[in-house]
This record gives C-alpha cells, sequence and structure tokens, in this order.
C-alpha cells in the first residue's frame, strides 16, 4: 500500500483505512510476532500483541502522517518493537529465565531475517490460497505432487483417476496457478 493510497483511504474513512491496514498485513504481522515470542507466550499472548501492534499503528495513521519510506517497513518495525517489548514483559512476569538459542539471538538481532521469514510465511500463504483456488481434483493434485512428492500413478489411485489423466490436470493445473499468482502480483522470475 503507497503512501499515496493510504491518504485516498483516509480521507474516504478512517475505518476503511484501518480495515485495509489490517487485511493487508495482518499475517505479516502475525509472522513477525509468532517469530519472537514462540518460545515464551502463550496464544493469547500473541493475539495480545498482534493487536497491541495494530492499535499503535491506528494511533500514528492519521491524515498529518507522512511515510517517506515504505508502509510495510514501518509496520515491520512496529511490531519487532512491540514483540520485543512484549518477549521482555512475558519473561519477567514469569519470573523465569528463557533460554534462548544462537538462532533465535540473531533473529532477533536481525531486522532483514524476520522480515525475511515474514515474507516467506506471506508468500506460502498466498501460493496455497491460490492453489486452493483451483478447485477440486486440480488442488489436491498439486498439493500432493509438489508438497508430499507424489508420483501421478500414486495421486491417480488415491483420487480414482487414470496417471495419465492426473498429469494432464498437473499440467493444466500448473499453467492456471502461474496465471493467478502473476495476477496476485508475483513475477514471472519469482515462479521460476
Amino acid at each position: 500500500m503507497t503512501d499515496t493510497e493510504l491518504r485516498m483511504l483516509m480521507a474516504e474513512s478512517v475505518q476503511k483505512c484501518h480495515r485495509a491496514v489490517f487485511d493487508r498485513y495482518c499475517n505479516y504481522v502475525y509472522a513477525i510476532v509468532i517469530n519472537i515470542l514462540r518460545n515464551c507466550g502463550s496464544r493469547e499472548d500473541i493475539e495480545d500483541c498482534v493487536s497491541d501492534v495494530f492499535f499503535k499503528i491506528y494511533k500514528q495513521l492519521d491524515t498529518t502522517t507522512e511515510f517517506s519510506g515504505d508502509l510495510k517497513s514501518f509496520i515491520a518495525a512496529v511490531a519487532r518493537n512491540t514483540a520485543i517489548d512484549a518477549f521482555r514483559r512475558l519473561s519477567l512476569r514469569n519470573n523465569r529465565s528463557v533460554y534462548i538459542d544462537d538462532d533465535t539471538m540473531d533473529e532477533l538481532r536481525s531486522d532483514e531475517r524476520i522480515e525475511e521469514n515474514a515474507e516467506k510465511a506471506e508468500r506460502s500463504h498466498i501460493i496455497l490460497g491460490k492453489i486452493k483456488e483451483l478447485g477440486e481434483p486440480d488442488t489436491t493434485i498439486i498439493i500432493q505432487q509438489y508438497y508430499y512428492n507424489r508420483t501421478a500413478k500414486e495421486i491417480a489411485k488415491s483420487i480414482s483417476m487414470t496417471a495419465s489423466a492426473v498429469q494432464k490436470r498437473s499440467s493444466r493445473a500448473r499453467l492456471k496457478l502461474k496465471d493467478l499468482l502473476c495476477e496476485a502480483g508475483f513475477s514471472k522470475e519469482d515462479l521460476i
């Protein structure tokens, strides 16, 4: 979402703007928060933290706010900082030390890795959603083929089709999926 799009939505309705920001970035924020709180927070703690992130974002969004950079970067920074604060608070509340492995500490220190992981999770979510849009039996064929590494013969047996029919449907489904992903904003280079 660009600054211009944000301004237009804000002028139209603050509620619509907030809803659009939430719809667009909810999974992204959730991925950042869960990545930081996974070792010390419950599901409720994670959901509370996500709510706090959007509260802080909404507080900053008004008609005079200007984002010289990308809105996504701003949201990532708010999510990361809020989650780290929650991590500290939860660790103190639980009155115990939370042991963190070296990889987690590197993730807490590195903004890039957290954003990269969140973007991967968001990309996977979009791809699975587009696979589901293919409809049955194409969805089952693609998932079985690419997520479970099953052969056409194995898939055919499980869904009562011939192996050649599975191969043809798979080929057509991949072309349709490529078009759906291009419509969703993926570039041709991402799909190779």
